[in-house]
């Protein structure tokens, strides 16, 4: 039986039918759907945790007891999750482990087009990178089959063109796997200094194997069409096969380590060599180093995502396109979202705002303006104390906010450092009860599990109170002035503070009552569209079908020339 799969959806099926028992992630575009499909099968045990070290670090512990395990991130979560990862390549393995590395060239949805191959060169594990969905699910399989024949964590690297384009994939039958027994074994598990030594002797004799390995494996194949060759992997291969029909290609699905021998033999095949890939000259470095002469990056740059259309320009095969004024679209913030009023009260206090990761980062855009920086999760908090350590008038010049996913996520810690160091930094937790930016996922402060089973919700007042914090406000995100009266108050603390600024995401609740310009008060002064909300139109109107009722207008018009419906007609 075939079906028609996206390639998180292709991966999520292979660790069903590879006998995958233990499956962790947090969500992060563009791997956020394989763990949402991994949670239909009922035989995996899937769980959001609530950050990507964990998640790895639940994986680590499941292998250990003898199952086969996946674990899911985008690329810069594997930063989070480097700790883990750079040891279990010492300590190896039991039960076998894959961990999908979702990477994100043009940066879609990123704040970086980090090139995650490194993480498997570094690491000295295998690296696996399908073309297309079915290889995407064929090579769960094998990943995990590496794995356990070669003691090793294996990076199973897709791409957002991977993750979310689709195809045909044949489906096939679970195959179950006995937990593997556990044998208590401190040298290679206990990665003190002593036996972490031997063990690194373990890593490098391995990679020896795995050199041998990527010789013979199937999923390294020549395809002998012409005398120009290219050495490529991934979703280059569908680029280069659209793009250069005659030309025979080296396609390589295990790219590290690469297999030396194979790629000397079909450089003596053909007349001119290229190296195709996407971001840095992983490949291109190696074979370079090999004593190969290639065409790489002089050609297709390191930066963006390709595509058919670039490459052939990059190759001279075509012109470059004409150059298009396309008038920018930049994402907005949702009509109704909470987040909006923060950063227009904020704006209006002329505060440094210290950003993080989540739909809020919209507010460094256009008309609201109000974010100065945003590095990675959790980065707000400490950069905000770290502005006041360096001139303590920073306390009452600036603020952090933070999403309530992403302050469990690691903004727990820097709030601690902030109690400990004695600053006074004041952090806004917008609190909209899911992780919405990669599409309403839940976390520990939402109730819910993957599963949608109930679990413990985690008290935000409580637990900022438990880190130290004894400030500690609760604000409607709606209510504008009590906003602005909190912030006002709280910078001027000698002690740091929380405000928890509470409403749920605008498209996790019914709308309300839609907001009606009444044009015999307006005199179209502009305020409302300060606002930035898709719904207010230029010409003192409101799109009713895009209105979500929230009020906000209402509250910053002077002259309270907007109101509901009701209100207008009366």
């Amino acid at each position: 039986m075939k079906k028609i799969m996206s390639g998180n959806e292709a991966i999520a099926r292979g660790a069903y039918e590879a006998g995958v028992s233990v499956a962790a992630a947090y969500p992060g575009t563009p791997s956020t759907e394989i763990l949402e499909n991994i949670a239909q099968y009922p035989s995996i045990r899937a769980q959001w945790s609530p950050n990507e070290k964990v998640a790895l670090e639940v994986g680590i512990g499941a292998s250990l007891a003898g199952a086969r395990v996946l674990v899911a991130m985008k690329h810069v979560g594997l930063n989070v999750a480097a700790d883990p990862w750079m040891t279990i390549a010492y300590t190896g393995v039991n039960g076998g482990l894959v961990l999908v590395s979702a990477d994100d060239p043009g940066m879609h949805s990123s704040q970086n087009e980090q090139d995650n191959r490194f993480y498997a060169r570094m690491a000295g594990v295998p690296l696996l990178e399908p073309a297309d969905s079915q290889e995407a699910k064929e090579f769960v399989r094998l990943a995990l089959e590496i794995s356990e024949e070669y003691d090793t964590p294996v990076l199973l690297r897709i791409t957002t063109r991977i993750a979310h384009s689709k195809g045909l994939v044949e489906l096939g039958e679970r195959k179950e796997h006995d937990l593997r027994p556990y044998i208590k074994d401190p040298k290679k598990y206990v990665m003190i200094p002593g036996n972490a030594r031997g063990r690194h002797v373990a890593v490098v004799e391995r990679l020896a194997k795995l050199a041998r390995l990527a010789e013979e494996i199937p999923i390294n194949k020549v395809e002998m069409r012409g005398k120009l060759g290219v050495i490529t992997s991934g979703v280059c291969y569908q680029y280069v096969r659209e793009v250069l029909p005659e030309a025979s290609v080296f396609k390589l699905g295990l790219t590290y380590p690469l297999p030396e021998d194979a790629i000397r033999a079909f450089a003596e095949r053909v007349d001119e060599l290229f190296v195709i890939e996407e971001l840095e000259p992983f490949l291109e470095e190696q074979i370079r180093a090999m004593g190969i002469r290639v065409k790489g990056k002089e050609l297709t740059g390191v930066l963006g995502e390709l595509n058919q259309k670039r490459l052939a320009v990059s190759l001279g095969l075509e012109e470059p396109p004409p150059a298009v004024d396309v008038p920018p679209r930049p994402p907005v913030l949702c009509p109704g979202c909470p987040h909006r009023g923060v950063f227009y009260v904020l704006r209006r206090l002329r505060l440094t705002v210290l950003g993080d990761i989540g739909c809020y980062s919209l507010g460094a855009l256009p008309p609201l303006d109000a974010m100065d920086t945003c590095i990675c999760m959790g980065a707000s908090i400490g950069s905000a104390l770290g502005m006041e350590k360096a001139d303590s008038v920073w306390a009452e010049k600036s603020v952090a906010v933070i999403g309530d996913s992403t302050f469990l996520h690691s903004g727990m810690t820097p709030l601690l450092d902030v109690v400990y160091n004695g600053g006074r930094t004041t952090v806004l937790i917008l609190d909209n009860s899911t992780t919405a930016m990669t599409g309403h996922q839940d976390h520990p402060g939402t109730g819910r599990t993957l599963g949608g089973e109930a679990a413990p919700k985690v008290d935000l007042e409580k637990l900022v109170r438990a880190l130290g914090v004894r400030r500690i406000r609760r604000v409607d995100a709606y209510d504008l002035d009590s906003l602005r009266r909190a912030v006002r108050e709280e910078i001027e603390a000698p002690e740091p503070s929380v405000i928890i600024v509470t409403r749920p995401c605008a498209l996790k609740v019914p709308p309300g009552r839609p907001s009606v310009v009444d044009e015999a008060k307006c005199n179209n002064c502009g305020l409302c569209l300060r606002l930035g909300c898709p719904a207010i139109q230029e010409g003192a109107w409101i799109d009713s079908h895009l209105c979500r009722g929230c009020g906000l207008c209402r509250e910053v018009c002077p002259r309270e020339a907007i109101g509901g419906d009701a209100d207008v007609q009366s």
